[in-house]
């Protein structure tokens, strides 16, 4: 079977460019790390009682990571996922031994680099590709660094960061069917396309512009580049608006509870925001072509579609969204809650008080 990508040197690459993280002593990061451990716990029980959404499934703990721990998992998780998809899609032509190694090194190279850069901004992720039904992993380099700079106090933005983290945990594990919702989605992107040998290229060409762009900031291409057919942009469709929502979920969820839990968390959310949008041209263009920009749009977009919705049926009546696939709501109805409303309840009375 053809190898993609490389995935030892695609880790080995992440390990090498991954920046270093803030200095701590020893004692300082075994701290922090049994604070995260802790917050998560404490942050579970929260986001239960806010939501009314109880996991379903045993889920294994926190992973309290540094950078080089995340790129490694993260590949892993990819590797899990695309080597299948590539042995099926590329089963009709084996390419030549040295094509095969130059390509897959190459592929191997570039995935590093977009993982290394990541690697430094990410303060925690629900990984669901390697490990049913995911793993939460929280990036304490990063969580630290973060803190330092806003000035924030660090008891109370690590809990702000596991109030978010936890609630995507809550998403995939309350919600049993959600995680193989996600994945057929991925498989349905790719059985839209046009033509394995044409989706492979593509694949690596995709991974090629985002590398470009991390060491490129000028360059001019867009990762979207590979959606080319009707079917793959319907597919694309359906996953904005799943992680519209559970983005936007996790943000409601931390204005609902920061309040009451957080002392300070007007003044880290003010922070946080400003950071969010900062940034010289350089980052700005990375930020854009990789697409961390999309995702800071549907943190706005998410919140506001969660916010009218719970305004109009409550939190119980919300929470209907995870009923089924059927009732996530269309890309089209972010924008207009009012039609997922009208489409999931019918007509509906007035909120009674309290819910």
């Amino acid at each position: 079977m053809a190898q993609f990508v490389d995935w030892d040197l695609a880790v080995a690459t992440a390990g090498a460019l991954g920046k270093s993280g803030p200095r701590v002593s020893y004692d300082e990061a075994t701290e922090v790390v049994a604070e995260l451990r802790r917050l998560t716990d404490e942050a579970a029980g929260h986001v239960a009682d806010f939501t009314g959404l109880t996991s379903q499934v045993a889920h294994p703990p926190v992973r309290v990571v540094d950078r080089r721990d995340w790129a490694a998992t993260n590949i892993a998780g990819l590797r899990a996922v695309i080597t299948p998809l590539v042995g099926r899609l590329g089963k009709d032509k084996q390419p030549g031994a040295l094509t095969e190694a130059v390509g897959s090194r190459v592929t191997g190279v570039q995935a590093g680099t977009v993982l290394a850069y990541l690697s430094g901004r990410v303060l925690g992720q629900y990984e669901v590709f390697s490990a049913d039904p995911g793993q939460l992993l929280l990036v304490a380099p990063n969580i630290v660094e973060v803190e330092r700079k806003l000035g924030a106090d660090p008891r109370d933005f690590r809990l702000w960061v596991c109030l978010h983290e936890v609630t995507h945990r809550t998403q995939f594990t309350a919600v049993p069917w959600m995680r193989a919702y996600f994945l057929g989605e991925v498989q349905a992107f790719v059985d839209a396309s046009q033509g394995g040998e044409q989706l492979l290229e593509r694949l690596r060409r995709s991974v090629g512009t985002l590398a470009d762009v991390v060491r490129n900031p000028e360059s001019r291409a867009s990762v979207l580049d590979i959606v080319q057919t009707p079917g793959q942009r319907a597919v694309l469709d359906r996953l904005t608006a799943l992680m519209t929502l559970l983005e936007g979920h996790a943000e409601f969820v931390m204005d609902g509870v920061g309040p009451r839990v957080i002392p300070s968390v007007e003044r880290i959310r003010a922070g946080f925001n400003r950071r969010r949008e900062a940034g010289n041209p350089v980052e700005k263009a990375v930020r854009r072509l990789i697409g961390i920009d999309v995702k800071m749009r549907q943190y706005a977009e998410g919140r506001k579609f969660v916010h009218a919705v719970v305004d109009r049926v409550g939190m119980a009546g919300f929470n209907r969204i995870f009923e089924s696939p059927l009732t996530l709501p269309r890309l089209s109805e972010l924008s207009e809650p009012d039609a997922w409303v009208a489409r999931v309840h019918g007509p509906v009375g007035p909120v009674p008080p309290g819910d």
